[in-house]
């Protein structure tokens, strides 16, 4: 693709970057197959290919409408394109680029403006959202049904092992996770536990930043990424194997951390080191006998949601299946693997009418099978699957508790 970039953008120190990746589109259209937005609409701004041509359009003119702001808006960041795109362009970068230069030049509604504030001043903040989610909690059995069912039902918290085995690795607590799923990163910690490793978190560190960077705040975004640096360091420097995450939409936000911060001279190769440490519990586990585990019961049959952030961010779609088939889960058949639930962060709320059509036609793909239960990989996923799921939603580590 043939770009000729506006003379208001050649001083962006990112517009280098996103030239880079038009030029590498041949205008195919393989990426709409796959592109759950423009399944849904049929709309060709409304998929990858679109929406990269209004993103040029943009960066050709200096011009952008509230159009091109709302093709982009309804863009969830799956990525689905990114694994289909047969030159491998970085779709989810350029979103990223051209989104932050729009929300610059285009003002929003003050709603809009306002909602996105909310959403940065809550959810990062783990104390926050957790009032505000046991506020819910507490008011839950009056809620009408529409509210209820995206208002967790409150978990009774397991203990945590204690710190015992010479091998130790740090975990990303997060921000909603604590509040809303606690249980996934204890179950986790007593997996590993009886795998001989201590799991423990850096009390100082907090939100990966995915949310703040994807709603185009990226400095706000990047000072959360350098705080949770600060938090990990003192550690990786004493020797811990990995810094584990069980949230695989803040998985693919801390692998990301040594690209996003490779400019900034005071952290690049301390993010470098940090995304070579970032791992998915999965990629834990795969590495690890699991025979130690002595797992038994496991005979519910089960449906296996992969994240998109897990199978076309991180790009390990399969790894759980694998390991679930490894622990001798029956698993259910399934299809559309590839197409997003609606979550997508804080897509459920922005963008609520697609998200809850995905969401609808997502628990038809998933429950075909007619399992008993759903797995997933993704705090996120979790809440928004289980908010009208027939059968429970869980984290997939749930099913492999020793005790």
């Amino acid at each position: 693709m043939r770009t000729q970039i506006n003379v208001k953008y050649l001083e962006h120190p990112e517009i280098e970057e996103a030239d880079s990746i038009l030029r590498s589109c041949v205008h195919c259209g393989f990426c709409n197959a796959t592109c759950p937005t423009y399944q849904e609409l049929g709309d060709e701004r409304d998929g990858p290919r679109g929406r990269i041509y209004l993103i040029k359009q943009m960066l050709e003119t200096g011009d952008v409408s509230e159009k091109t702001q709302t093709h982009l808006d309804r863009c969830l960041t799956c990525r689905s394109c990114e694994t289909t795109c047969p030159s491998g362009v970085q779709y989810g970068r350029l979103a990223e680029i051209g989104r932050g230069i729009m929300e610059v030049q285009l003002e929003r509604p003050f709603q809009q403006k306002l909602l996105r504030w909310l959403i940065r001043k809550v959810l990062p903040y783990s104390r926050r959202f957790g009032a505000l989610l046991r506020l819910g909690q507490s008011v839950r059995p009056v809620l009408p049904g529409s509210l209820k069912a995206v208002v967790p039902i409150k978990q009774v918290k397991l203990a945590m092992p204690a710190q015992q085995h010479t091998r130790r690795m740090l975990v990303l607590a997060g921000c909603a996770q604590p509040a809303a799923t606690p249980n996934t990163n204890i179950v986790a910690a007593r997996v590993l536990d009886k795998l001989g490793i201590s799991l423990f978190t850096a009390p100082e560190a907090g939100c990966c930043g995915a949310v703040s960077y994807h709603l185009s705040a990226h400095e706000e975004g990047l000072e959360f990424m350098r705080r949770n640096i600060d938090a990990w360091w003192p550690h990786i420097e004493a020797g811990v194997e990995a810094i584990v995450i069980s949230a695989s939409g803040c998985g693919s936000m801390v692998k990301d951390y040594g690209e996003k911060l490779s400019k900034d001279t005071a952290y690049a190769a301390k993010a470098k080191r940090v995304s070579e440490l970032a791992k998915d519990i999965g990629e834990v586990l795969f590495k690890e006998d699991l025979s130690q585990l002595q797992l038994q019961g496991l005979g519910r049959k089960t449906a296996v949601h992969c994240p998109c952030s897990l199978q076309h961010a991180q790009q390990l779609g399969g790894l759980v299946e694998q390991l679930l088939q490894q622990a001798g889960v029956e698993l259910t058949r399934t299809q559309n693997g590839h197409l997003c639930c609606g979550s997508a962060g804080t897509y459920s709320i922005l963008q609520p009418e697609m998200s809850q059509q995905l969401l609808t036609n997502k628990l038809a793909d998933l429950t075909v099978g007619n399992p008993e239960q759903i797995v997933t990989a993704n705090v996120g996923c979790q809440m928004h699957l289980g908010s009208k799921s027939p059968v429970p939603v869980k984290h997939w580590i749930e099913l492999l508790d020793p005790q």
